[in-house]
C-alpha cells in the first residue's frame, strides 16, 4: 500500500468541552491544523496516491465549515441557550466530541466519501491527525 500526506494549518476555530473540570469548560480557541494520510494500492498516471491541486473540495470544505467557526459537542447542555442569546455572534458547528481526537472521527466521516468519489474509488484516508496549536493533537486511524 502506498500512503501521502496533506495538511491543512492554521485553521482558527473554537471549542468547548463542556464535561471537563477545568479551564476548557469555557469556549476558547486554537489555530488548528488537520492532516490527512491518503491511501492507494495503486498510483496513478503520474506516480501519485492523490494529486494534492485536486483537492481544493476539502479546502473549500475547511473554509465553509471549520474557518472562525465554533465547535459544541451535541449533548452541551447550554448550546441552545448559548446559541441563542447571540444568534449572529458564532458560526456554530455541532458534532458528536469537539475533542481532537472527536473531530479527527468526525472529519474522517465527511472526508473519505468525498476522497472516494473525487478518485472513483482509488483513494481513502488511512488516519486524520487534528492538532490544537503546537502543543497537543490527537488522531483517528481507520479501522481495517
Amino acid at each position: 500500500m502506498f500512503t501521502c500526506s496533506k495538511i491543512y494549518t492554521d485553521i482558527p476555530f473554537a471549542h468547548r468541552q463542556h464535561t471537563h473540570d477545568g479551564h476548557c469548560s469555557l469556549i476558547h480557541g486554537h489555530n488548528w491544523s488537520i492532516k490527512l494520510t491518503f491511501k492507494a494500492t495503486e498510483l496513478d498516471e503520474n506516480g501519485f496516491v492523490i494529486d494534492f491541486g485536486k483537492l481544493k473540495f476539502i479546502r473549500q470544505w475547511i473554509e465553509e465549515h471549520l474557518d472562525h467557526a465554533c465547535l459544541f459537542n451535541e449533548d452541551d447542555p447550554l448550546l441552545d441557550t448559548i446559541l441563542s442569546a447571540a444568534p449572529h455572534a458564532y458560526k456554530p458547528y455541532v458534532v458528536r466530541r469537539c475533542s481532537c481526537e472527536g473531530l479527527a472521527e468526525h472529519l474522517f466521516g465527511i472526508f473519505t466519501p468525498m476522497v472516494k468519489k473525487a478518485t472513483s474509488n482509488r483513494v481513502g484516508i488511512t488516519r486524520i491527525d487534528i492538532q490544537e496549536d503546537s502543543r497537543n493533537a490527537g488522531s483517528y486511524t481507520a479501522k481495517t
